[in-house]
């Protein structure tokens, strides 16, 4: 049943025993890069198959877009006859990766430490909610990691309520996190034929997905809090209103600051003291505000945006998320690919000699149950 495919991991199996969200978005990135992944279901499917809507042609599109590429086996781990073809998939495998709560798999045989026992060159990735200590029998949810993290203390208005991100942020965090790991430890097994565990968990993805805000607190003891769309470290860094709608405006840097002042026609704001530095603007932004405020409501949003980035100032409409789409393809990003009937956002990454690749829609569940169950009996 191997299947010869293109792509920089062309020829590594993954053996997916992950569902939801974080795992499979992890063994997708591996699989659109060339590995032949086997995911792995209970016969009651993947939990995101009935996540919906929205729906294409009667599938949850949550499932569609985290699931390409793959290969599906629905195996009940309870029956033996199942129980023999998911182990013997693990003794083959080069990867195996699981969200299973922690040693929810031992009962299987399934665990790290059995499945090495006669395959010691896997690598065998395991993403849990809280690790494998004293958190390893709470639930795995992003929304959860969000809130315990601190990150929906710093999402809203200041004076409202905390809000959870727009995605399970952590979740993809904690997907790219594992596949990170996962290349790592395949480098190190080409050096020593080794393989290892790979351990990674949404709340210290989460912890370290926070960067500026957990190094505020870590190194300078500072409890950042909710300043709405405002930065606590840049100004102007956020939302400024024109004369049909708001625009994001950035000053990443003094220069930047200074080109926005000309094309503001402010040319005296970058010598004032209280605004020359960003440190100044920082400080001062309350006084700053409505000086471009005022200036900025004398054109459209669309007028400012492009003149503004043809002078090299950052700044951007707040699309929906098909002008996001739009714009990539007006930039040549190419975002949309479809593979069979189905249409997905591209990988992200490009290669110059092994580009990703498009093979196979989103199976259906034990789409390749069959043929997946004869190769394991060979």
């Amino acid at each position: 049943m191997v299947q010869h495919s293109t792509g920089p991991l062309a020829g590594l199996l993954v053996a997916d025993f992950s569902r939801i969200l974080a795992g499979p978005y992890a063994t997708m990135l591996l699989a659109d890069l060339g590995a032949q992944v086997i995911k792995v279901e209970s016969p009651g499917g993947d939990d995101t198959r009935t996540w919906m809507p929205p729906t294409r042609d009667g599938a949850s599109t949550y499932y569609l877009g985290i699931n390409r590429n793959k290969r599906s086996v629905a195996l009940d781990l309870r029956k033996p006859d199942d129980l023999a073809a998911a182990q013997e998939l693990a003794r083959r495998a080069d990867v195996l990766i699981e969200n299973f709560r922690p040693g929810g798999l031992a009962r299987f045989g399934l665990d790290y430490d059995t499945v090495t026992a006669t395959n010691d060159k896997i690598v065998y990735a395991s993403i849990s909610g809280f690790g494998t200590g004293a958190g390893k029998d709470f639930p795995g949810y992003d929304l959860m990691v969000q809130a315990i993290s601190g990150l929906m203390s710093l999402t809203g208005d200041p004076d409202g309520s905390p809000y959870r991100a727009g995605i399970s942020v952590f979740d993809v965090m904690a997907g790219l996190h594992a596949s990170i790991g996962i290349l790592a430890a395949l480098h190190h097994r080409g050096d020593t034929g080794r393989g290892q565990h790979v351990e990674v968990n949404l709340l210290s993805s989460a912890l370290s997905g926070l960067v500026n805000h957990s190094s505020g607190y870590v190194a300078g003891g500072t409890v950042p809090f909710r300043m709405g769309n405002a930065h606590p470290s840049l100004f102007p860094y956020e939302p400024l209103p024109t004369a049909d709608g708001e625009l994001i405006v950035i000053a990443g840097n003094d220069g930047q600051f200074r080109k926005l002042c000309q094309v503001l026609d402010l040319p005296g704001l970058p010598d004032d003291p209280r605004f020359g530095r960003n440190q100044d603007r920082t400080a001062n932004r309350e006084q700053l505000r409505p000086l471009l405020v005022e200036r900025l409501a004398k054109r459209t949003k669309d007028e400012w945006f492009r003149d503004l980035l043809a002078a090299g100032v950052p700044c951007a409409p707040i699309n929906t998320i098909d002008g996001g789409v739009a714009l990539a393809e007006e930039l040549g990003l190419d975002p949309v690919v479809t593979v069979g009937d189905v249409p997905g956002v591209r990988n992200p990454i490009t290669f110059s000699d092994t580009p990703a690749r498009y093979e196979l829609p989103p199976p259906g569940l034990d789409e390749h149950g069959e043929e997946i169950r004869a190769w394991l009996k060979n």
